[in-house]
């Protein structure tokens, strides 16, 4: 039985990874050259969250149960993007002080040309 939840488990999060577009845009931002692009994904959360309020305001009018898994995905992407913003930024400091690290261990290593 576990292992058949840990199959099924490691599929979902296959496709998940794979197919659904916000996975796919965090993956392109935290490659090296899409960690610039940080911040401004940050103001994907707000469709997300534009999305999470109507359908609140359907399930409010009587709607159907099941549209709170849709809120509640909403609202958990919503995050991802908020949160993807400050530590791509991080990410991207780190990044350019080993690469200027890089840069300067290779110069000091270099003979003087003259």
């Amino acid at each position: 039985m576990f292992r058949l939840i840990w199959i099924a488990s490691v599929h979902v999060r296959y496709c998940l990874r794979r197919y659904m577009p916000s996975n796919i845009v965090l993956d392109l931002i935290r490659t090296r050259r899409g960690l610039k692009f940080g911040l401004p994904a940050m103001l994907l959360a707000a469709p997300y969250l534009y999305v999470a309020y109507l359908l609140t305001g359907l399930i409010g009018a009587g709607g159907a149960g099941w549209l709170h898994l849709l809120v509640l995905a909403c609202v958990w992407n919503a995050m991802k993007f908020v949160l993807l913003g400050p530590v791509s930024v991080v990410l991207l400091a780190r990044v350019r002080a080993r690469e200027w690290r890089e840069r300067r261990d290779l110069r000091r290593a270099l003979p003087v040309l003259v």
